[in-house]
């Protein structure tokens, strides 16, 4: 099965290619600007490319579902919904904080926590087991602060992701590590894909909306009455 990735959630945006576990390309880049809406397309067609194949040949899209970019989620999903109705595949659909602990997986850390910078001093953030990959406690949007995962003071803990600058310079805990330097990438969605496609876990195409945690904040444009007197 030759499966598309799309991963949108964070200033990286990343496209990934595979035939079953196997990866057969990758095209991304971390942008400051977030250039998801004018690359995304071009990065798919790049991939492809690499890949040796056409889009005819995809039978699933995979997509990280955030949390993350309000704005890059929305193009994310928008674009893995019109390449599932265009092809007539099924859409998966994986929490972007996982693929971030993939590549630390059994690297005798206790805990790998990711951490996506958010607002202030949140970030969006989860607990996994750092040899399993399990879940130890759920997705949500933390405020840092010096007591933020004191219950793990004793253990090995290694932090990733950009939110990870925002808890080295906060948090006390003695035998953690940081790297700042991880972002969600859609090669590391390959192995929670493939097992949602094993147990047939798809996502309603017309109905889905991405992780987006927490509602979007923008600015409110001024209704035509307002300006009137």
């Amino acid at each position: 099965m030759k499966i598309l990735y799309l991963e949108t959630s964070s200033k990286n945006c990343s496209v990934a290619i595979s035939e079953n576990e196997k990866l057969l390309c990758l095209t991304e880049e971390v942008s400051e600007n977030y250039k998801q809406s004018e690359s995304l397309h071009t990065f798919v067609e790049w991939a492809l490319e690499g890949a040796g194949i056409s889009m005819k040949d995809i039978e699933a899209v995979s997509l990280g579902k955030g949390p993350g970019s309000y704005t890059g989620l929305r193009i994310g999903a928008s674009s893995a919904k019109g390449f599932c109705y265009g092809l007539k595949v099924p859409l998966i659909a994986v929490n972007s904080l996982e693929s971030m602990i993939e590549p630390f997986l059994g690297q005798n850390y206790d805990f790998v926590i990711p951490m996506v910078d958010a607002r202030r001093m949140e970030v969006y953030t989860a607990v996994y087991d750092g040899k399993t990959g399990d879940e130890i406690s759920e997705t949500e949007a933390k405020i840092l602060d010096e007591t933020s995962f004191e219950e793990f003071k004793n253990k090995k803990i290694l932090f990733v992701g950009d939110g990870a600058k925002k808890a080295k310079d906060i948090l006390q805990l003695p035998n953690a590590e940081y790297n700042e330097s991880i972002y969600p990438s859609a090669q590391y969605l390959i192995k929670k894909t493939i097992e949602k496609i094993d147990k047939k876990e798809f996502e309603d195409v017309a109905y889905f909306e991405p992780f987006y945690l927490k509602e979007f904040h923008g600015v409110k444009k001024k209704k035509p009455s307002d300006s009137i007197d």
